[in-house]
């Protein structure tokens, strides 16, 4: 991207030249340790260059991240001026007045039309249709999926696929096809398998591995307005969503149980898996040579549609937010003031982040600068995320709870899974006065 785009730079630099440094004052900004954590250090520093002002980007690995960054809030501590915060956090940090009301700035400068909508409705807005916001959407998210293109093309390979299922082998436009694929290709005498898909229980990633499911097959994890959830958590479309993603765990490699972004990458990396879920974020280090030795033969696709077109994705990503205990809010506004600028998301997007900024996503140049970025274009616009409620986090671990154990271990069903959860989910929204 950063090659392809180059020409963008042109102008940003002219007006950084023309810039006057003013202040001495310095900002931090709290996220996660991982690539674009290092890209808006990279972008932050040439806001120093223009204004003076120094901006760090403290990060914390991504198992702690959520832990230190409410350790703080709740002490009402200042070390961080901002936070580019998970999308479900959001609920929870802006009731309990963590966040700075963004809802003023939001409006003045029309981000709910510059923004991708998605962006706009899982990343700021809180509570759902209110018009309140919380967080300018930064760094865009979704699942999306790669594959081993040499696999897919090699004559042999689909010669016989055609004969076994009739259709010719190619990235599947649905989840049927994907399942065919997947029980294609897996081979454990060979040691190759079908496909790598999201296991890991101990924080977001089984969930949203089936949320990919559910929301293609037509399905929701509840009303959102009214937190009714019996009848839809458990419905038949999404009960037969969970079966199928408990069948694909049957073509993942062994040992597959507690997978996440790490290990799905190094499916496609280390010639484990023809197909693997990940989050576009992780994509990067597929095409880099130096950390994927079939970078080559690498291809993406987005989320296949479900039986009845349906066709959406999990949403990953943060917005940034203003800490209500910084010292630094009016300076911390100014940047974000920044952050907005056509000019500043193109040479973010430019630097390997994500932007929101729809004009820049629409963008051929944006399009055309990775062999992933048609599919993440295609993706944000037809995502769904997780409850953002303060009970977030509740939620999330009685989902895992219940659906960990059929899709790794074939326990019960899926219907008698989902039933339960329904159970929880009433239960704890009950406590907490929503119904």
């Amino acid at each position: 991207m950063r090659k392809t785009v180059a020409g963008l730079m042109a102008g940003i630099g002219f007006m950084f030249a023309c810039g006057t440094p003013a202040q001495s004052q310095e900002l931090t900004i709290f996220w996660a340790e991982w690539d674009p954590a290092n890209y808006l250090q990279e972008l932050v520093n040439e806001y120093e260059a223009e204004t003076g002002v120094k901006v760090t980007v403290e990060t914390t690995p991504w198992a702690d991240f959520q832990t230190k960054a409410f350790t703080e809030f709740n002490a009402k501590g200042s070390a961080y001026d901002m936070v580019v915060g998970d999308s479900q956090w959001i609920g929870a940090a802006s009731e309990a007045g963590h966040y700075v009301d963004l809802t003023e700035f939001f409006n003045k400068h029309k981000l709910s039309e510059v923004m991708a909508p998605a962006t706009v409705k899982y990343y700021s807005e809180y509570p759902a249709n209110s018009g309140k916001y919380w967080s300018i959407p930064a760094e865009g998210d979704a699942v999306g999926w790669s594959y081993r293109k040499d696999w897919f093309e090699d004559p042999k390979e689909m010669e016989a696929f055609k004969a076994k299922y009739g259709y010719d082998l190619a990235p599947p436009k649905d989840w049927k096809q994907l399942r065919d694929i997947a029980e294609f290709f897996h081979r454990p005498d060979q040691k190759r398998y079908g496909i790598a898909i999201y296991t890991d229980n101990s924080y977001d990633g089984l969930v949203m591995g089936v949320e990919n499911a559910i929301f293609s097959f037509g399905g929701e994890l509840g009303d959102y307005s009214t937190y009714k959830v019996d009848g839809i958590i458990n419905s038949e479309k999404n009960v037969k969503a969970l079966e199928t993603y408990r069948e694909l765990y049957g073509f993942t490699p062994p040992g597959w149980a507690k997978s996440f972004f790490v290990e799905n990458n190094q499916a496609i990396t280390e010639n484990l898996a023809a197909m693997s879920m990940n989050y576009f974020a992780f994509f990067p280090a597929l095409v880099n040579e130096a950390s994927n030795p079939n970078a080559k033969v690498t291809g993406f696709f987005a989320n296949p549609a479900g039986p009845d077109g349906d066709q959406y994705a999990a949403l990953g990503g943060q917005g940034i937010s203003i800490v209500s205990y910084s010292e630094n809010k009016e300076e911390a506004m100014k940047f974000l003031e920044w952050f907005i600028k056509d000019e500043t998301q193109k040479r973010w997007a430019e630097l390997g982040g994500y932007t929101a900024s729809a004009k820049v996503l629409e963008s051929e140049e944006f399009q055309n600068a990775t062999p992933y970025n048609k599919a993440f274009y295609e993706t944000m616009f037809k995502v769904k995320d997780f409850w953002a409620t303060p009970e977030y986090a509740e939620l999330l671990i009685q989902m895992n709870q219940r659906i960990y154990p059929y899709v790794t271990a074939g326990q019960g069903t899926a219907k008698e899974a989902l039933d339960a959860l329904a159970k929880d989910w009433n239960a704890t929204f009950k406590k907490y006065g929503r119904h």
